[in-house]
């Protein structure tokens, strides 16, 4: 045999141990084939994909709650926690994805301050799949101050830093009441 032969025999054997020896392939039992070969995922789109899941788990559905008293008062469910003002602000203005050690911003010493624009009820209709049902409206102004950071590394390394930093974000929490007798 030529060195040629024997050198491309040693790369094929190496190569078939490596890809059975990542414990994918020829592991006993059912398996998919080649669809067993994990794919990597880059972390931006897992993020993505996280963070998109969160919003809609935790503050996209809207709650349905028993019916208002006769002469109670009417209040609103929760004001937004801060998790949710942040995640908002995130999606407004994102601060995620700077290139390390070329340019990133940093947003510190975050003050969150919370108010109650409008609260109200509308009058009884009928909602598919819930019934006769009223729609409670609650709106919020949440102003955050933070001081904010911005690192630049190329072509001059300098800082900027915004210590009066703020943005104003508005939030909408509704929410449904069911509606006993509608007349």
């Amino acid at each position: 045999m030529s060195h040629r032969s024997i050198t491309t025999a040693i790369c094929l054997i190496l190569a078939a141990v490596s890809v059975t020896g990542t414990g994918c392939i020829a592991v006993s039992g059912p398996g998919l084939g080649l669809l067993s070969i994990p794919i990597p995922v880059s972390p931006y789109h897992q993020k993505q994909r996280e963070d998109r899941w969160e919003i809609e788990e935790r503050y996209e559905g809207v709650p349905i709650i028993g019916p208002i008293t006769a002469g109670g008062p009417a209040v609103a469910l929760d004001p937004p926690s801060d998790h949710e003002v942040m995640s908002a602000m995130e999606r407004a203005r994102p601060v995620q994805g700077g290139i390390p050690l070329l340019y990133e911003k940093q947003r510190n010493n975050v003050r969150i301050i919370k108010e109650k624009i409008a609260d109200y009820v509308d009058p009884p209709r009928f909602v598919p799949l819930i019934g006769p049902a009223q729609l409670h409206h609650a709106h919020y102004k949440c102003t955050i101050y933070f001081s904010e950071r911005t690192m630049v590394g190329w072509p001059f390394p300098h800082q900027l830093e915004d210590d009066d930093a703020r943005e104003v974000i508005y939030i909408d929490h509704n929410h449904f009441h069911r509606v006993g007798n509608v007349d």
